[in-house]
Formats: C-alpha cells, structure tokens, sequence
C-alpha cells in the first residue's frame, strides 16, 4: 500500500510540473496586439497580409471595477 501512494504521490507530483511549465513568461497579448504581430510576419514572410486590425475603443469605466 505504501509503494503504490508513493507512485500516485509522484505521478501526480510530475503531472503538475507539467502544467505549470506550459505557456509563456511574457504578458498576454491582446487581440489587437496579436493581430498587428501577424501583420508584420506575414509582411517580413512575404506572405498574403491578413486584414489591417481595427484600434480597440476606449475601455469604459463600470461602476464594479474598484471591487476587481
């Protein structure tokens, strides 16, 4: 019994390294930023450009947003 919860224990142990090391150190990227990304790799690939990405409007303030 013993042996078989220390290999759940490190099966499990070794399972969360995993998902914890997945994804990028940097920021998030928003769509907008992304889609400019895009734009100048298919530009330096000399590829087709996708569609010029529209500028986000103005984030509004909503009366909540202290609580977040």
């Amino acid at each position: 019994m013993t042996g078989s919860r220390i290999l759940v224990t490190l099966t499990l142990l070794a399972a969360m390294a995993v998902v914890t090391a997945c994804g990028r150190r940097a920021g998030l990227d928003t769509p907008y930023e992304a889609a400019v990304q895009a734009r100048k790799d298919a530009e330096r690939a000399k590829q087709p450009l996708p569609p010029e990405p529209e500028k986000p409007v103005k984030d509004k303030k909503f009366i909540l947003d202290p609580l977040i």
